[in-house]
């Protein structure tokens, strides 16, 4: 569709991303319209749209109907529609069908999340950029047979991942290749539960490695910038739990190299809106491209805290195409911020998803904290959806500051009612190792037993004491004091 200025903005997705966009959209004085679940009725950021509309249904294929959605859309007048993340937002035939209804969609052009949602054709299309790769297999594999060959081929130790899927869905890494088979097979069932389709692919395996990825934005007219890297290093189970910009340890040269290469990519394959592009370093400073998301990303937050530029907003104003309001010598990168993803798990319990009332809510906040969360006191975490409640987000001047500050905001943020990773971040940001800056995708892996992952704050010890608080209170006003 030609360029024009939005005026009311759809928002295809619940919860903190929800949030997120509707306070991009009021500060660019757009109107912003909101959708809900029967189970979300209650949610923070349905009370702070502009306007609010039901989604019948069952609970998650409602926020997946994109015909019903496009089709609200129009009725309410809106022009424009954000997908946010996971949901919708990486599904090439809504943006298509947004288009073809006359709404914008807010993100790149159908054909690029087509491209890059198809992980070895996007690898196939990066490495003929010049984006070095993973060695491993170019097609699809289903065949038993063909899928040991090929793992014989490449040598062990190797990765096999869904060809149509994330989020460490259908992923499985391969030491031995007598442990080859039952791990092929269950990865391809997964991601066919998942997916809807059990393709595979299979890649050499990086050992230690670092997990970096390129923020990069994008418009129409073939203007391409980066808003520098983030090391999203610390994971668990292929989800990522602390996001940090810039990369503490990073090597300048390769830095420079991961950045140059990213914006050359998207500049031959004329991408347009925000993207971020990922990759594994290795032990030797190598780098090999994994993956596109043609998305605004969970750990956006940390990028904007270091550069001052709203991605969110730059989205919007690259979909009414307008060029980037900031060139690359205009980026000017200022310190260090850290992101801990805040989930309603159990750390104790191999960190279920846990469900139920917030009894207690008291939020961190000062100078450098910022919290994009959805959580309140008696708010009812429901079990429908991904764990996240909230992102909590500071930063600094230096390393060592930020982490001093992500301790502090940590130690303020009390939750109670259900069980939350905040103590597993305490522990992240007292430890050693972390301080230092010496973290890999196996950190969690060896730290994790050495973690002790009780509460710092004794909540009911707290509680009692704001009872007799109240009790005291209530006996001086019984005495007419």
């Amino acid at each position: 569709m030609d360029a024009r200025k939005i005026t009311k903005v759809l928002i295809a997705n619940r919860g903190e991303i929800a949030l997120r966009i509707i306070r991009a959209c009021k500060e660019l004085e757009i109107k912003s319209v909101c959708v809900f679940s029967t189970i979300d009725a209650n949610g923070v950021w349905v009370r702070k749209a502009d306007e609010s509309y039901l989604l019948k249904g069952d609970p998650i294929q409602a926020y997946l109907d994109y015909k019903n959605i496009v089709a609200l859309a129009i009725e309410v007048g809106a022009d424009a529609i954000h997908p946010g993340y996971g949901f919708l937002s990486e599904n090439a035939d809504f943006a298509q069908y947004c288009i073809d209804h006359d709404i914008a969609f807010i993100g790149p052009k159908p054909d690029h999340i087509a491209l890059f949602g198809d992980k070895m054709a996007s690898k196939i299309a990066m490495k003929a950029v010049g984006v070095p790769v993973l060695g491993g297999t170019d097609q699809p594999i289903l065949e038993m047979d063909a899928a040991i060959r090929v793992a014989r081929e490449i040598g062990f130790p190797v990765i096999i991942k869904a060809a149509f899927g994330g989020g460490g869905k259908g992923m499985r890494i391969v030491k031995k290749e007598e442990e080859f088979i039952p791990m092929f097979e269950a990865a391809t069932k997964e991601a066919e539960r998942f997916f809807g389709r059990g393709d595979a692919f299979i890649e050499k395996y990086v050992q230690n490695p670092r997990h970096i990825e390129v923020q990069v934005m994008a418009d129409k007219f073939g203007n391409v910038i980066h808003l520098g890297e983030r090391d999203c290093s610390i994971q668990r189970r292929h989800q990522k739990v602390v996001e940090i910009a810039p990369s503490p340890r990073l090597n300048p040269k390769v830095r420079n190299e991961l950045l140059r290469a990213s914006k050359k990519a998207m500049f031959k394959l004329g991408y347009e809106s925000v993207g971020t592009v990922e990759y594994l370093v290795d032990e030797d400073d190598n780098f090999f491209f994994i993956e596109m998301n043609t998305r605004v990303q969970v750990e956006h937050t940390i990028t904007e805290a270091i550069t001052g530029i709203d991605i969110v907003q730059s989205m919007i104003r690259i979909a009414e195409g307008e060029p980037l309001p900031t060139m690359q010598e205009d980026i000017k990168f200022r310190g260090y911020a850290i992101e801990c993803r805040i989930n309603a798990e159990d750390p104790k319990n191999g960190f279920i998803p846990s469900s139920g009332r917030i009894t207690t809510y008291l939020s961190p906040g000062g100078p450098g904290v910022r919290l994009d969360a959805i959580g309140f006191k008696d708010y009812v975490v429901p079990t429908n959806y991904d764990s996240m409640i909230g992102k909590l987000i500071v930063v600094g001047i230096d390393w060592d500051g930020v982490v001093r500050k992500a301790r502090r905001a940590l130690d303020e943020f009390i939750i109670s009612g259900i069980p939350t990773n905040i103590p597993l971040h305490r522990q992240i940001m007292r430890d050693e190792d972390f301080k230092n800056g010496i973290f890999n995708t196996t950190y969690l892996d060896k730290k994790l037993p050495t973690f002790t992952l009780d509460a710092i704050h004794d909540i009911e010890e707290d509680e009692i004491k704001h009872e007799h608080i109240a009790a005291i209170v209530a006996a001086l006003k019984n005495q007419g004091l």
